[in-house]
């Protein structure tokens, strides 16, 4: 029987435990990024005015604590903006998918701490290994308090979070997820210490277009802050121009590409198609080289996703965007990370 160590864990023939809760973490964050993608396609995610990370489990219970909530929610910007004279019915309607939201996001803290603290406790988590699992409890910590640092965005003037803080809270929960699943791949299958010679380029490509589908999914997240999958719901031109008509406004010029919506938009379809370009070009790449059939693989499956999130991406915006191909979409993107961190993987082996 041979055994095989990385980062301090050993792993002796079938399926390494701390590799399996990191997958189930994995799926957990996975899970909740869509849950928080639904919570605002829904506009759910003011309607819980207070944070209480510590005693705010239980949702109210009995009429006179709903009547509180509901109380606390008509201070708010959004209730006087958007829904004011909305019944107390309807408010439970969207204070739910947030408090579900919230909810998730305590159970994925358990779900990682209480496994944390046995590993360590049996010595399964030594060296980086060890270091690797503080860091994503440290992280999801953060990710904790920078959801309410968002929320918080919306509940002072106007009825809208901040689209940089989406962005980061966002990009964030996506990062988690990526190291997590950078992790557990690292357990199952063991990278070398030096990447071969001969893979070193390949190795590049596939850094070099991960961090360009990172970059596409971040202006993403900065059409779903300022609601920018609204405007121009035609493709492939914008309202048979090619450039919006009310793009490029800003000043100074450089706030076009963070706050002005239609040249968010813009950025973003162009951004989108350039993936899709970047990914064919990757893939002609690996399948002409000598790249191991493992590699070859992986970028079948990334060619797969990047056509399939271009598509849910076309349908959302023609449907202006509702809330199944929104939520499909931002899944989409979550898959195409995936499928890009695989092929990174793959090619460092």
């Amino acid at each position: 029987m041979t055994e095989t160590r990385t980062g301090g864990a050993a792993r002796t023939g079938g399926t390494d435990p701390v590799a399996a809760w990191l997958f189930v973490i994995c799926a957990m964050v996975f899970a909740m990024v869509v849950l928080g993608g639904v919570t605002r396609l829904t506009e759910s995610g003011l309607s819980m005015v207070n944070w209480r990370p510590v005693t705010g489990w239980l949702p109210p219970m009995g009429q006179a604590e709903w009547q509180a909530a509901f109380d606390a929610y008509r201070q708010s910007p959004e209730y006087h903006h958007i829904n004011r004279g909305m019944s107390l019915e309807s408010f439970q309607g969207i204070f739910w998918l947030e408090y579900l939201h919230r909810l998730f996001g305590r159970i994925i803290g358990i779900a990682f701490f209480v496994p944390f603290v046995w590993f360590l406790a049996i010595g399964r988590l030594r060296g980086m290994l060890l270091v690797k699992c503080a860091a994503l409890f440290v992280l999801g910590g953060l990710q904790g308090v920078l959801g309410w640092y968002m929320v918080k965005s919306g509940l002072i003037d106007e009825p809208s979070v901040s689209q940089y803080r989406l962005a980061a809270h966002l990009g964030l929960a996506l990062a988690i997820y990526l190291f997590a699943l950078w992790v557990a791949w690292g357990i199952v299958q063991p990278r070398p210490a030096a990447i071969p010679a001969a893979q070193v380029p390949v190795a590049k490509a596939a850094a070099g277009l991960l961090a360009f589908i990172s970059l596409t999914v971040f202006s993403g997240a900065l059409v779903a802050g300022l609601d920018a999958g609204l405007l121009y719901n035609t493709f492939p031109l914008m309202d048979g121009a090619l450039f919006p008509a009310d793009g490029f406004d800003l000043r100074p010029f450089y706030l076009n590409f963070f706050e002005d919506r239609a040249t968010v938009q813009f950025d973003h379809r162009v951004l989108a198609m350039i993936t899709v370009c970047l990914v064919a070009a990757f893939g002609v790449r690996v399948r002409q080289s000598a790249a191991p059939e493992g590699l070859k693989r992986a970028v079948g499956l990334l060619t797969a996703a990047v056509l399939m999130q271009a598509f849910l991406g076309i349908a959302t915006l023609l449907t202006v965007v509702p809330v199944t191909l929104g939520a499909l979409h931002q899944a989409g993107a979550v898959l195409l990370l995936t499928a890009a961190l695989w092929c990174l993987h793959h090619a460092r082996r």
